[in-house]
């Protein structure tokens, strides 16, 4: 049963990153379809980001007060509906419309699948299922630009947008047959503006999930960076076609999935702080490594990604422990802090791969810099949130 409801949700979370990143290989296509400049063709990413992490500030509150399956049920109708128009988009403006809808509707199985892991689990069997959510979900990043080249190459561009459609109908038939309902009627809260408002300030007060969420969104970061640059740091940097996205997906994403496997593990033999303190010092070995390279070399595979490898499967190993630290501080209101910790890594992860990529993409060492850069703060924040812990038990 665990199996298949691992299954389940991370095929939910997986509705997003194919959505961002199955279409990275088709910018210069898109562009040349509706003779659109390159910063145009980066704001379908861009604003589809920020829509995102909007919306996921009411999935969770409305998963909360409506149930999880209405919620997801709905998200999945409208991302269709968007999907098919994008395909046929007779205009740059339509497409850009499409994904701004894409993006309003695609955050809810990510939101609302952590509050299902609250709902159902808890202590080191919550972080085991939660890791392995995160494992399974891990293979769409990887999988996705490497589908989007082929079908870029083979059909086009609008290929991309129908696979879209056909996943989210997928999608929508197994949560409809074999996603039961995780939230008994009981347990619901009213939905009243001003009880939720106050809940949301609530959360917005508590310092240490605060700096707990910003941690992780900062250490992500260094995903954001190289997503948001995929197509010109493939193309440009590496000088690699179209087709060749796996050079840069790959060693990002396998390393997240073997993280995401060994933290599972770890749950049971090693406390939530030292995981998460032994993937610092590992991300950290690992960035220092890929500014050093980039700096006295010029970029070039396997030695420009395999830095990326080591530094997404540390993140992966400290990713489950931190985010249910910060989750359990609210367990009556699961779906609202889930949705509010959704907002703070989105908006962070739209802010560095739609205003800061394009300021660095143009050279690997500014890149590998800037992830250096999100890691600090990450590391400064985490350090703060300890802090804070360690005073309320004195």
């Amino acid at each position: 049963m665990n199996i298949l409801l691992t299954l389940l949700l991370a095929g939910l979370t997986m509705v997003g990153p194919l959505a961002i990143d199955t279409y990275l290989p088709s910018f210069p296509a898109i562009a040349l379809a509706f003779d659109a400049s390159p910063i145009a063709i980066q704001q379908t990413l861009s604003l589809f980001l920020f829509c995102f992490a909007f919306m996921m500030l009411f999935y969770g509150t409305m998963s909360d007060s409506f149930g999880r399956r209405p919620v997801i049920l709905v998200s999945l109708v409208i991302y269709i509906a968007a999907s098919i128009v994008a395909a046929l988009a007779p205009s740059f403006g339509v497409l850009l419309a499409c994904r701004v809808l894409q993006g309003l509707s695609a955050g809810a199985g990510m939101v609302v699948s952590r509050a299902i892991v609250q709902d159902r689990f808890s202590g080191a069997e919550a972080q085991k299922i939660m890791s392995h959510v995160m494992m399974v979900f891990g293979l769409a990043p990887a999988i996705a630009p490497i589908l989007g080249g082929w079908l870029q190459v083979s059909f086009g561009w609008r290929s991309i947008f129908w696979f879209l459609t056909g996943f989210g109908i997928l999608m929508y038939f197994a949560v409809l047959r074999l996603l039961p309902e995780s939230l008994p009627k009981q347990d619901r809260h009213p939905f009243h503006g001003r009880l939720i408002a106050a809940n949301y300030w609530k959360v917005l007060c508590h310092r240490q999930f605060l700096l707990l969420s910003i941690s992780v969104g900062m250490a992500f970061g260094g995903f954001a960076l190289y997503i948001g640059s995929a197509a010109y740091f493939v193309m440009h940097i590496l000088h690699l076609p179209e087709t060749a996205f796996a050079w840069l997906f790959f060693p990002l994403i396998s390393g997240s999935v073997i993280g995401s496997g060994l933290s599972g593990k770890l749950a049971k033999r090693y406390s939530q702080n030292a995981q998460i303190w032994w993937s610092y010092a590992i991300m950290g070995a690992a960035g220092a490594a890929n500014m050093a390279y980039n700096h006295y070399f010029a970029a070039e595979v396997p030695w420009a990604v395999l830095p990326l490898f080591v530094y997404s499967f540390a993140l992966a190993i400290a990713m489950p422990p931190m985010t249910l630290i910060a989750l359990n501080h609210f367990p009556n209101n699961s779906g609202l802090a889930s949705s509010m910790q959704s907002f703070i890594q989105m908006i962070l992860f739209a802010l560095i791969s739609g205003v800061v990529a394009p300021m660095l993409f143009d050279s690997a060492y500014k890149l590998a810099c800037g992830v250096m850069g999100g890691l600090a703060i990450s590391f400064a924040a985490w350090v703060a949130a300890h802090g804070i812990k360690a005073k309320a038990t004195e």
